[in-house]
Order: structure tokens, then sequence, then C-alpha cells
């Protein structure tokens, strides 16, 4: 078993800031990426940013120079950074990570529960 848990998400001004976290835990041998996508109402889930093992990130463009994606690969926990925060913004995010449970089996993505994020304006 592998759980993902996010937090750090709620309710904040456009133009404001949040955090956001996430925490896997379980049955884990390794991870390769992880990353964060988000769902607003009506839409489908999309790509927020990725790191992978290497350190490599890739953003959305609708969040470039605004969203910062970082891993502590040692607790297994990813954050984004969300700064100058829009409405279209709103949507819930879900953590994701490619996990190994041990040395044998294939990697598998793995979800979270999602955190609502909302951004008024």
């Amino acid at each position: 078993q592998v759980q993902l848990v996010e937090s750090g998400g709620g309710l904040v001004q456009a133009g404001g800031s949040l955090r956001l976290s996430c925490a896997a835990s379980g049955s884990i041998f390794s991870i390769n990426a992880m990353g964060w996508y988000r769902q607003a109402p009506g839409k489908p889930r999309e790509l927020v940013a990725e790191v992978t093992t290497g350190g490599i990130t890739n953003y959305a463009d609708s969040v470039k120079g605004r969203f910062t994606i970082s891993r502590d690969y040692a607790k297994n926990r990813v954050y984004l950074q969300m700064n100058s925060l829009k409405p279209e913004d709103t949507a819930v995010y879900y953590c994701n990570a490619d996990v190994r449970t041990d040395s044998y089996s294939d990697y598998l993505w793995r979800w979270g529960q999602g955190t609502q994020v909302t951004v008024s304006s």
C-alpha cells in the first residue's frame, strides 16, 4: 500500500500565495517522478508541474514563472509553491508519484485524494 497525502490548500485572494505539500508513505522501494495536477469544475485534469528523479522540472505554460515545484528525496515529499495566484488557478490539486514497491515490480503512478485551492478575485 502506498499513500499520498496532500495538504496546504485553501482560500486566498488573487495575487496571494499558497504552498502545497504532498507526503508519500507506505511500501515504497523507490520513486521516479513526482508531480502536481489540477482539475477545475467541468475541465479535464491537467499537469501543473513535475520533477524527475534527476531534478528536471516541467511546468504548464500557464504557471511558468509563478509556481515552483520542489522535492525532498529523503522524505518522499513534493511541494508546490504557488505565487501570484489568479482566479483561474482555482481547482482541486492532486499529487502523484511514480512508485516502485519492491525491486521486482514496475513503476506505477499513484494519486493523492486532492486538496482544494480557491482563488477569489
